[in-house]
């Protein structure tokens, strides 16, 4: 059932479902991207009801968010909410991190041209480096938050302790990190750190790379040389068969709630109290409103228990 989420302790309110545009001009991340695709799978999430953009610097250095910035000019910008990232730094090497103040300024202030905006809705600092300190950097993100360039403050990829260093003074609205229902290490102590301090959760790799879909088979599959997936141990052996049969176990309650899989999956997540917003990636604008309609799924407690305890067995 769609309803809206508030993010951490700012005022950015956000649908439970995002969209994750790696791949709308992610170039060096995929291979044969399309620009107008792209720019096709934004709209069709804002026409569909999702107003949560999640992009960074990192997907095609700038070029999505440059796309992005095409596309919104096109609607209110009140009627969506921007969350970028930043932290690599081409001017130290490649693959470089910083989290210096004077970087974080820059960062924001490059997105925000590259948006075609004068605020961002939320800023995650990507990845830490390994000097600055975590409370000072989002300290510089404060400042910008004060001065109205950003709304809410988040983190991403950081350790539980890299977590609570940066909200030594309370002002981390939000973390971004990887979590499905097959990576549940979160749960056990960044989660309850999370709740217990009003910090938002929005998961990366909901879907874990296709294998929550439904679209796999028993067969194991293979992948060209360069794929990520390749050396994947969750698409091995019965690491991979144990996560086929649990998915295939889900097709009987897909089917009562006439959903997909991966609709079914999307609903589990934003039933979840711990995760604030759900953010799957797409390639195609049918996926992306296919995706939306997991919003529209009203989850049992019952039947939200039976996921939950599928993919913990």
């Amino acid at each position: 059932m769609t309803s809206t989420v508030k993010i951490g302790h700012s005022d950015v309110m956000t649908t439970p479902l995002g969209l994750g545009t790696n791949a709308v001009g992610g170039y060096n991340l995929f291979p044969n991207l399309d620009d107008n695709r792209g720019k096709e799978m934004v709209r069709a999430a804002i026409n569909s009801g999702i107003n949560l953009l999640d992009t960074a610097y990192v997907y095609g250095l700038g070029r999505s968010e440059t796309l992005i910035g095409e596309v919104l000019r096109d609607y209110k910008r009140e009627d969506v909410t921007i969350a970028t990232k930043a932290a690599q730094d081409p001017s130290l090497g490649k693959n470089a991190v910083n989290n210096s103040p004077a970087f974080l300024k820059k960062a924001v202030d490059e997105s925000l041209e590259r948006l075609h905006t004068d605020y961002l809705d939320i800023f995650f600092i990507h990845f830490p480096d390994e000097k600055t300190p975590k409370d000072e950097a989002v300290s510089t993100l404060n400042d910008l938050k004060r001065d109205g360039k950003i709304r809410a403050i988040g983190i991403s990829n950081f350790t539980l302790d890299q977590v609570k260093e940066a909200n030594r003074d309370g002002y981390v609205d939000v973390v971004e990190d990887q979590y499905s229902l097959i990576h549940r290490d979160a749960e056990v102590e960044l989660l309850p750190y999370l709740q217990q301090n009003g910090i938002s959760f929005i998961p990366y790799f909901p879907l874990a790379s296709g294998l929550l879909t439904g679209k796999y088979t028993a067969e194991e599959p293979h992948f060209p040389d360069g794929d990520l997936r390749q050396n994947d141990y969750d698409f091995k052996g019965d690491r991979y068969q144990q996560i086929i049969g649990s998915v295939d176990s889900l097709i009987p309650m897909a089917k009562k709630y006439d959903v997909t899989i991966t609709q079914l999956i999307l609903a589990w997540y934003i039933k979840n109290p711990a995760i604030s917003v759900v953010i799957p990636g797409a390639k195609r604008p049918e996926q992306v409103m296919a995706n939306a309609q997991s919003m529209t799924v009203n989850l049992s407690d019952a039947d939200y228990q039976i996921i939950d305890t599928t993919f913990k067995a």
